[in-house]
């Protein structure tokens, strides 16, 4: 998920970071001083303390851990989004099913992104993995809250720049510009298959999109590729289907897809369709990461192309990279449809702007018109 590294004369992106832990915030700090375009302007202990900081200093993205003394991260993050509704928290979790349950509660409550903690001050120091995923997301939200890409919260306001579709019945308007957007005509058949592809802020917005496509509405299966560790996925289930009511669950090797099931690509595993006489199954693969991720979208975009054809809906949601371009383009070759989130309500727009600038899409819309438009897709017969 590579990110742009900043011209010399930018203004730097200003990080407040928050957590009990004297040496955790030291560690970060001497990780984040060593990169061009990100300065440490704040380093507190706890929830109160950051909320003074933030009435005293200009921040663009807060690493906010969740257990701290006297506030923890879960009772600031709503008193810090009140302060500043425009202010980019990462949530720092632990790799476990609790500290998984708890990130995507906040997430749910306006945090736009959360970054597994290392379990030792070594692996902190020293892991690189921790260090490159940490600075690309402070550097991709520190972006997108400088151009002034506001996110889109369930139940908050709605996005303010206007959808292009071909099928929308008001005068389309460039979103775009200089250069407008080239949108495609979408398949006429009824798709077979649904496929989601979503990365930073993409449980958010899976939230949104299945919590009004709620169980039923759709008669086809959903596949859904959302970049996430192992355990952290099997949350994601669980939280879709309480907010949607559909059967959500981690794809498991080999089994036959069902149609009315919501099926979500395991940590750590590709999530790839097989053809087997006539069923459609699915399988799970540790073939190397595409676009530097693990599960990837390309993948599972090219196997459902070549399993289903031309009866394949797409939609590439919010996230950093172009993971889900290339898959894309598959999909339109043999014929399926694509669409994509707008800039203005995702978080980061990174793939769908990907998708949306490379000509693959029939349609690039708000958040909050993206379920009814796969449904009056879907419902084609």
């Amino acid at each position: 998920m590579a990110i742009d590294s900043p011209s010399p004369a930018a203004e730097p992106i200003r990080v407040m970071l928050v957590d009990d832990s004297a040496v955790v915030r030291g560690l970060v700090t001497r990780i984040l001083e060593g990169e061009a375009g990100i300065q440490v302007v704040a380093s507190v202990g706890n929830g109160q303390m950051a909320l003074a900081s933030l009435e005293r200093n200009e921040i663009d993205v807060v690493i906010l851990d969740i257990e701290m003394p006297v506030m923890d991260g879960l009772t600031a993050l709503p008193k810090l989004l009140q302060i500043d509704p425009g202010l980019k928290v990462i949530m720092q979790s632990t790799l476990t099913l609790k500290g998984a349950d708890v990130s995507l509660r906040a997430m749910q409550m306006g945090a736009a992104d959360y970054i597994p903690k290392p379990t030792s001050t070594r692996d902190l120091a020293g892991g690189a993995d921790f260090k490159s995923e940490l600075v690309g997301k402070i550097r991709a939200l520190g972006q997108a809250r400088k151009a002034g890409a506001r996110p889109a919260r369930p139940g908050g306001p709605p996005a303010t720049r206007p959808a292009i579709s071909p099928a929308s019945p008001r005068t389309p308007v460039p979103i775009h510009p200089p250069g407008p957007l080239q949108l495609r005509s979408n398949t006429p058949e009824p798709p077979d298959i649904i496929a989601i592809g979503s990365s930073t802020g993409g449980p958010q917005a899976l939230f949104t999109v299945l919590g009004t496509m709620k169980a039923g509405t759709v008669r086809q299966p959903i596949l859904i590729t959302q970049h996430m560790p192992a355990t952290f996925t099997t949350i994601l289930a669980e939280h879709i289907s309480r907010v949607s009511g559909w059967n959500a669950r981690e794809a498991v090797d080999g089994e036959v897809i069902a149609g009315g099931r919501v099926y979500i690509a395991p940590g750590d595993f590709h999530m790839v369709v097989e053809t087997k006489g006539t069923d459609k199954v699915l399988r799970l693969n540790k073939n190397p990461p595409e676009n530097f991720c693990r599960p990837a979208v390309d993948p599972m975009l090219r196997s459902i192309a070549a399993a289903y054809g031309k009866r394949v809906l797409t939609c590439i949601l919010t996230g950093m990279g172009a993971d889900g371009m290339k898959g894309g383009q598959a999909v339109v070759a043999s014929g399926g449809t694509v669409i994509a989130q707008d800039e203005a309500s995702s978080v980061v727009w990174g793939m769908p702007g990907a998708a949306a600038t490379a000509g693959i899409c029939s349609a690039v819309l708000p958040l909050p018109e993206i379920a009814p438009w796969i449904m009056k897709l879907a419902a084609r017969r």
